[in-house]
Formats: structure tokens, sequence, C-alpha cells
């Protein structure tokens, strides 16, 4: 069995027998219709046949739903009629499936952006530019816009299109390979999306129009994918287009009935009309009747910047401070959740040569984020793959982000093929402010492009990139203001001197300090009556200048020399010295000996002093160094701890949605 195809309602040669099966009304039906009743049939035979009667109400066909998330939510049409011999070994597509295959986008920027990535795939056939935006008053509200200039599609490939897994996209620049992402975007938008088309292959100028309404299936009770879609092709003779009869001119009448009555169209002119802002070649897509959010207002805000397309009740981040709270909502990083202009400036690490991105009207500026890092490195890195592959080296860009560490931003930005797929991905949680930015072309993305393959690959990636961070942190957060882990220049490696040199020569100015200071206690005289803290004081005060009065002034420094040679003298005399030896006989008065005596004591206290002050001293440095632990770990604490607040508040968001 083939894959499942969404089936357009004009000529396909195995459903013409179908046609019967609708008492000659000429719309053909995949799959059964509210059980075939007359009353739906009465009703599509009629909107068919009479699409003027529809002109007045045509806008008034809304979703039962305008929730995106709750969409889904209606039981399937009990089908109790067999289905026709013709349809046996196909797979069939309910209706509901569309709902289901969309939900795989969780973010509506994330859907935007696989249109986005179709209309820079279009570069290789000529589009230099995209066009993003609002369409006012589009069947009663504001419709979205996204059309290219590229080569457009002809009647075969706009029916591929609209089907499921068939996409042309085989070349390794291409972004979008699966054949399903403008199903899954669209109706992730909205749940009505019509898509005009004109393009020239093999000298034939044609135009297509098609219409994937979520709407109109569920209205109709349908149990299949319809898809209503007419072509026009260029007649020279005549200088304009004609109707281009693939089967039967009924067929055409039939999908053009639907088309009217489920577009905010009325008339085939103003169908038309619609190709006068494709210059040349090109595809123009309207999404209309966009959804909603849980509060009733539209997911999209196109109101609040004139120049910008917003999501709507987007929840804003809680800061300390004025400063804090401006520098992290105004930086990219942030913005990027709610901004689309903000998103597409970043989502493509290079564009193709003269391609722009228009949003509302004004060119989106590239964004590169590698650009705003300070103190970059680039580390590179080889993954370890299957023997029979052979890997490219990844070269990764890292740095603090310019703003730390008032910043609470951290990531890594991964590219693949050029386009973002995960945006400041955070593989740790505390290490503030440190950014990287890398493409990896051996991963392959998600169906969303919003994430990769859980492959072996992916795993030592991220802890490659968990380690690249932490090692970063170490040897860099002191260059931003943290305080950093290392306590000692021995723990440093080779080259951390060279990002650290002004500290590094301060540190090794305050050492010769250190040591002047401890000679000064050594060679002090403390015989001015101070308290061993107020002499310690005064000295630690002086450190590293020249003291004051080493000596008392009114002593005599030669008379305090004898005296210690003198009490050297009596020490070597005394003891078991032979008694027939003639002894020095050291005549010294009594105010001398007293002095000498008061010398011998201050100097005993001297080296007293001296060996509290360098316990003092190993002291001080003991708690300085754990005052710095404490402040490292306090600031991994209140890195931990937003961590945990801002996944708490995105937990309490995903429970409320």
């Amino acid at each position: 069995m083939e894959g499942m195809h969404l089936h357009p309602l004009v000529g396909e040669k195995t459903i013409k027998k179908r046609m019967e099966d609708l008492n000659g009304t000429g719309f053909l039906e995949i799959g059964r219709i509210d059980g075939l009743r007359n009353s739906s049939l009465s009703e599509i035979r009629n909107s068919s046949l009479n699409p003027s009667s529809q002109c007045s109400t045509s806008h008034k066909f809304l979703p039962h739903c305008r929730q995106f998330w709750k969409a889904g939510d209606y039981s399937a049409v009990d089908a109790t009629q067999p289905t026709s011999k013709t349809y046996q070994n196909r797979m069939r597509v309910h209706p509901k499936f569309l709902h289901s295959n969309a939900t795989s986008h969780k973010w509506a920027f994330g859907a935007i952006a696989e249109l986005l990535d179709n209309a820079v795939d279009e570069a290789c056939n000529g589009a230099t530019s995209v066009i993003i935006d609002k369409i006012a008053n589009f069947g009663g509200s504001h419709a979205l816009l996204i059309q290219d200039d590229g080569g457009g599609m002809d009647p075969e490939s706009i029916r591929h299109c609209m089907s499921f897994g068939f996409s042309n996209k085989q070349s390794n620049s291409s972004i979008g390979q699966y054949g399903n992402g403008f199903k899954t975007s669209t109706m992730r938008l909205g749940p009505d999306v019509i898509v005009f088309s004109r393009s020239c292959k093999e000298r034939s100028l044609t135009q297509s129009v098609g219409i994937l309404s979520y709407t109109f299936l569920r209205k109709t009770g349908c149990d299949d994918v319809l898809v209503p879609m007419v072509d026009y092709n260029f007649n020279p003779l005549t200088g304009g287009f004609v109707r281009m009869i693939r089967h039967s001119e009924k067929h055409f009448r039939d999908n053009l009935s639907a088309l009217l009555r489920w577009s905010p169209f009325s008339k085939e002119e103003e169908l038309l009309n619609q190709f006068n802002h494709i210059k040349g070649r090109g595809t123009r897509i309207i999404v209309f009747n966009l959804w909603l959010n849980d509060n009733g207002d539209p997911e999209l805000d196109f109101d609040t910047n004139e120049k910008d397309i917003l999501i709507s009740g987007t929840p804003k981040e809680m800061h300390s401070s004025w400063f804090a709270r401006d520098l992290n909502e105004g930086h990219i990083g942030n913005r990027f959740h709610y901004s689309l202009r903000a998103y597409a400036s970043i989502l493509y690490l290079r564009l193709p040569e003269n391609f722009k991105i228009f949003l509302r009207g004004h060119l989106v500026d590239p964004h590169y984020i590698a650009e705003d890092l300070l103190y970059k490195q680039c580390i590179k890195y080889k993954p370890q793959v299957a023997s029979t592959i052979e890997s490219e080296e990844i070269g990764t860009v890292i740095g603090f982000v310019n703003g730390a560490p008032h910043l609470d931003i951290h990531g890594f930005n991964i590219y693949h093929r050029c386009r973002l797929i995960m945006p400041f991905w955070r593989v740790v949680h505390k290490c503030k402010g440190v950014v990287g930015v890398l493409q990896v072309d051996c991963l392959k993305p998600t169906h969303d492009k919003q994430d990769f393959e859980r492959s072996d690959v992916f795993l030592k990636l991220e802890i490659r990139l968990k380690c690249m961070a932490l090692e970063y942190w170490k040897y860099h957060c002191h260059l931003v203001g943290y305080t950093p882990k290392v306590a000692s220049s021995k723990e440093l490696p080779a080259d951390y001197r060279l990002y650290n040199q002004e500290t590094f020569e301060s540190v090794q100015e305050a050492l010769p300090k250190r040591r002047k200071c401890a000679q000064d206690v050594e060679e002090a005289d403390v015989s001015q009556p101070q308290s061993s803290f107020t002499r310690l004081k005064s000295i630690l005060a002086n450190c590293g200048e020249s003291s004051h009065a080493v000596l008392p002034e009114n002593e005599n420094y030669g008379e305090n020399i004898y005296a210690t040679e003198a009490l050297k003298l009596q020490s070597v005399t005394s003891g078991d010295a032979p008694a027939h030896k003639t002894k020095p006989q050291i005549q010294i008065q009594h105010g001398k000996r007293d002095r000498n005596q008061a010398f011998i004591t201050m100097v005993q206290r001297r080296e007293q002093l001296t060996q509290q002050c360098m316990e003092l001293e190993k002291s001080v440095e003991e708690l300085t160094h754990k005052k710095q632990e404490l402040i490292s770990e306090l600031e991994v604490v209140l890195l931990v701890h937003d961590d945990l607040c801002a996944e708490l508040k995105y937990t309490g968001k995903m429970v409320r949605l």
C-alpha cells in the first residue's frame, strides 16, 4: 500500500466512477459524506450549481471551534456504508487527521518558519524575496499572507503540495524534504488556507487555485479529505488565461463552486484578481479564520506593532530591577519567543544571495548571534559515528553574551543547513550568560524542525556541549564579574593568565607587600605602651610603607647593642666554664641593667606578636577563600532557583493550555 495522500477534487482517473454516487451532481467525493444522506448531497449540489447565491454568506462559514488545541475534539462520522470497489487497497485520510497532524507544531512561529523554508528553497528557482503580512477583513477577520516570487507550482506540483509525502527537494541544500510541512504549518495557523500559484514550465504558463479547508470538511460531515482545485492556462491568441479542462467542464464548475462557497471570494473574477499580486511567477498563500487563544483573542497579534507579528498573551519574565527587566526583555534571546521579526532575523545562519524577507512591509535584517558574544572562542568537535560514515568537524563559537552578568540568557543555538533548529538550548542550567552557535548537518531534524532525532550522535553531542559550557564557565566567568572557583594560580591552565593578565599582575604586586609586612613586624620596636591589637593594626595599615620610629627616640642605639653583646658573653661564660680562666668583668650600672632587661622582654614580646600576626594573616586568607567559595555557591544556587522558577512558569502555562 502506498503512502497517504490528500486527494484533489479534480480529475483523478481512479475515482471517476464516484460521480455516479452523487446523483449526477458532478461534485467528486473522496470517501463518504455524512453517510451519503440526501440532505447533505442536496446542500453540496445547491452550493455547487449556484455559487452566486452564497456570495453574501461565504464569510459566515466559520469553524465550529476557533481554538486550535480544542478543534480536534469531535466525534468522527459513523461509516455504515461500504466503500466503493474503487477504494479498495487505498489508505483513506479522515479530516481529523489534518488537525492531529498539525499538533506537531507546539509553537505558531514554528509553523510560519515552515512556510518561510519553502520560500527560501525557491531561491534555486529564481526567488529573491518572501513577503509576510496580514490581509485585513479577509472573510470577516485578519488573514495571514505569505508570498514568494519563486518558480511557482504547475497543476501537478500543487496537487503534490496538497498531498502527504510528496517532495521533490532532494538536494543537500534544501531545508524541507519530508513533504509534510505545508499541511502541518497551515492547519496549525488556521483551519482554512487558499493557495494561488503561477508557473511556467515547458513553455506553458499556468495558474492554479486550491483550498484546503478544515471548516468545509467538518461542516459537510466528510469522512475523507476533499480538496477543491481549478487550473487556468495562458492563451497566446487572446493574451489571457482560460479555463484548463482536465476532465470535463462539469468537473471544473463543481470545483469552482466549492472554492467560491468556502472561501471569502464570491465570484471567479475576484478569485483571479489575486494573481495580480504575483509578478511573473510565484506562490501566494492566505491562511484565514486564524485560531484564537483561550482568552478568545487572535493567537497572532497584528495590532500591537505595525512592523511586527506578535504572539498574543505572552507572559513577561519578572526581574528585581528596571535595568535587568529592560535588558532581558529587549534582548533577542527573549524576544524571539513572541516576536516574529526577532525570530526571523536569527532563523537562518546564511540566506541565499540577494534573498530578502519582508515582514509587514519592512525588511528583516539578519541578526548573527555569534557577533554579539564577548571573549569568543572557536572549539572544534568531530562526532564519533559509524565507521562507514565520515563525519564532518563541528565548529562551535562560544562566549559570553553582551550584557552579562545582568542577562539571564544562555544556551546553544544549533543550526542545520543554515536553518535554526534549537534556539538557546540550555544543556546546563548554571552557566548564566554562556552562549554558543554551531551548525550540525550530520543530524536529522524532527518534522516540526524544532528539535533533532534522539540518535546516538545527538546524545554524544549533548554531552560534549555540557562539558564545553562548564569548562568555558570555569575559566572565563571572572571576565564578566563572576567569582572564579579556581583559588590558586597552580590550578589554572597554561593559557589562563592570557585572559586575565591584569588580575595576575595585581596578585604578583601584592606578594612583595606581604613579605615586606612580615619583615616590618620582625624589625619593629614594640617598646611603646601599645596593645598587641593596636600595634598589629598599625603595622598592617602601613604594610608596604616605611615604618615610623622603629626604636624609641630617647634610646641610645649603641648602648642597646653593647647590652645585647654583654648578654651573649654572659650566656657563653655561664655554666660549666673552668674557674681558673679569667672571666671578663663587665661593669654595668644599675640603670643600664634595668633597660637591658626591659629590652629582652620586649624582644620576646615582639616574637610573640610576630607569631600572632602570621596566624591572623593566615586566618584572613582562609576566610577570604571561604567567602569566595560561598559566593560562588550562592550564585549557582540563584541560577538554579531562576531556572526552576522559569520551568515552573512554563509548566504552569502548559497545564493551563
